[in-house]
């Protein structure tokens, strides 16, 4: 049984369909990224998962679980950590985590966490006056506590330094390495590239493509590149012997294995057209630019 199931979920408010037909798995030991622009659906979809929102159609189930009715036999089993808030401004990290470790059977250990998540400086230090990123890294600690089954991640490097975002990204590892599920929201795709096992993209409550980090492009080795000016498609692809393709505005992409004859003909041919070339990629598509291609593609197709 996956740790985490939504099938065929629909919640709506009012008229409008904030998830429409929503289905993914996370399974035991798997980190998966739930991604898609403001509005949609992932917040709802995630509130919907930790028993906050009821479902109009369809079903989910956390540890086999129905999160709204069975909201208290799943509480312990389970890790939240929001984007901000949840802790009393005068509260310190060494306070806080004790307290939340007295409401659970064999808590892992304050001074544990604290080291865990480069807080041990500012373990005495009031709550309001921590940095941003070490508020992030508190309100981590304070969902791994009751080592839970299930992590719910709402931006977890946001406002975190790089140094701190090395260690949320190797808790999270670890969580996994430790047999944990892990659903993710972010908007820092950089990030969920290294962190993410699979990544599930959303648009007006819809899957638009799921699949690994690298693979939910599709494509191979292939060249990406980003000219100012009009660029004659059929004249360049004539010249490299390959279709090139728009992938969005001024973006292309050489639908052709890459290699270094291949990059160094077409920025010959670009500069006797006098075409400036901004940018060139080689490889895989970038999570961001999947990312941006699919949303920009079901907009056009609104």
């Amino acid at each position: 049984m996956p740790a985490v199931e939504v099938e065929h979920l629909h919640v709506r408010f009012g008229e409008r369909h904030a998830v429409d037909d929503l289905s993914f798995s996370i399974e035991r030991g798997e980190v998966v990224a739930l991604l898609g622009p403001n509005g949609a659906g992932k917040t709802t979809t995630v509130e919907t998962l930790e028993g906050y929102r009821l479902p109009d159609e369809g079903a989910v189930r956390v540890l086999g679980l129905d999160p709204s009715r069975q909201r208290r036999a799943l509480a312990a089993k389970i890790g939240v950590v929001l984007q901000r808030g949840g802790v009393y401004p005068v509260m310190s990290p060494e306070r806080v985590l004790s307290l939340f470790a007295s409401y659970y059977d064999g808590p892992r250990q304050p001074a544990d966490l604290l080291a865990l998540l480069g807080l041990e400086s500012v373990a005495r230090t009031a709550f309001k006056r921590l940095s941003g990123g070490e508020q992030q890294r508190l309100l981590l600690a304070l969902a791994l506590v009751g080592r839970p089954q299930v992590l719910f991640l709402d931006e977890p490097t946001a406002g975190v330094d790089p140094r701190g975002r090395i260690a949320v990204r190797e808790v999270i590892a670890s969580c996994r390495d430790e047999g944990a599920a892990v659903l993710v929201t972010s908007h820092e795709l950089d990030e969920i590239e290294r962190m993410a096992d699979r990544v599930v993209i959303i648009d007006r409550g819809r899957v638009l493509a799921s699949g690994s980090p690298t693979a939910v492009g599709g494509g191979g080795n292939e060249v990406r590149f980003f000219v100012e000016g009009l660029l004659d498609r059929q004249r360049l692809g004539a010249a490299l012997s390959a279709e090139v393709v728009v992938e969005r505005p001024s973006w292309y992409r050489i639908a052709a294995e890459s290699s270094p004859a291949l990059v160094a003909r077409l920025t010959a041919w670009l500069a006797e057209n006098d075409l400036v070339l901004g940018e060139v990629r080689v490889g895989h598509e970038r999570l961001e630019d999947v990312f941006l291609r699919l949303v920009e593609e079901r907009e056009g197709g609104s």
